[in-house]
């Protein structure tokens, strides 16, 4: 296993996995300026890593992210960083990158930490992780994607009760309304998200890629736009990739739904 670490964001690789690791324990992976910095940095290293095809984010030491280190943003310090032109203040959030993201959720991703989550693209939670906007009681605002994302994910009425009222929300019930897509026993969500990882590493990749970029894109598009860039990506996917994966099928692969021999 390979190691890149700075004293406050690691990333450690494994085949065609790579996680990110907020290293910050002893503030509940609060997040200040640098780490902002080398998280984004972090993601950007894995765009640009072509043997790596899907990220897992993972907070150490029992904590997804507590959200902004308010003790920075108390000094005023934390100020500094904000900028609509630069990386968003908890660093990724305002990234777009084409290979797929699962958040590893321990304990708490709170205020900006949820945010992060949301990010993601998938979100594997511990059996006691909590979500929320705890930053309601600072008069903390959501800056990272928290207004954009979570209506889009849980509805307008659950996201409006989770942002108005920042109360905790336990992952049984994150689970049951979609804001978490799995929910595993405490302990274990690296490993699991690992998991999930390395089977999504396993298939053709430019079909996933597209499809994830178009999931992302149709947002912003109408109806009748959206379908013609999800048909004109995806013509160009069957040539390169479809039509060669269609002949593995024809050959006995895949029977029966089977994913075992990819």
């Amino acid at each position: 296993m390979d190691q890149k670490s700075s004293s406050k964001i690691v990333i450690e690789r494994k085949g065609a996995v790579a996680t990110v690791i907020i290293n910050r324990p002893h503030v509940r992976n609060a997040i200040d300026n640098e780490s902002a910095d080398l998280l984004a940095a972090a993601f950007r290293t894995i765009e640009a890593d072509e043997v790596v095809k899907v990220a897992v984010l993972w907070g150490a030491g029992g904590t997804f992210c507590a959200g902004a280190d308010l003790k920075v943003v108390a000094s005023g310090e934390r100020f500094e960083r904000y900028d609509i032109n630069s990386d968003s203040p908890m660093g990724p959030c305002w990234l777009s990158i084409s290979k797929p993201v699962i958040a590893a959720v321990a304990g708490h991703a709170v205020a900006g930490g949820l945010e992060i989550a949301l990010w993601c693209d998938l979100r594997v939670a511990e059996e006691d992780s909590v979500f929320g906007v705890f930053s309601r009681r600072w008069g903390m605002p959501l800056m990272d994607g928290g207004t954009v994302r979570l209506p889009r994910l849980i509805g307008q009425g659950r996201a409006a009760d989770m942002i108005l009222t920042g109360r905790p929300v336990g992952a049984r019930e994150a689970f049951e309304f979609g804001l978490a897509n799995r929910m595993v026993s405490t302990g274990s969500a690296r490993l699991e998200a690992e998991a999930l990882a390395a089977d999504i590493a396993k298939f053709p990749q430019m079909s996933l890629k597209n499809d994830l970029a178009s999931l992302g894109d149709q947002w912003s598009l109408s109806a009748e736009r959206a379908l013609r860039s999800e048909f004109t990506a995806g013509i160009a996917c069957v040539e390169r990739e479809g039509q060669s994966g269609a002949g593995r099928f024809v050959q006995g692969h895949g029977r029966g739904g089977s994913f075992s021999d990819l």
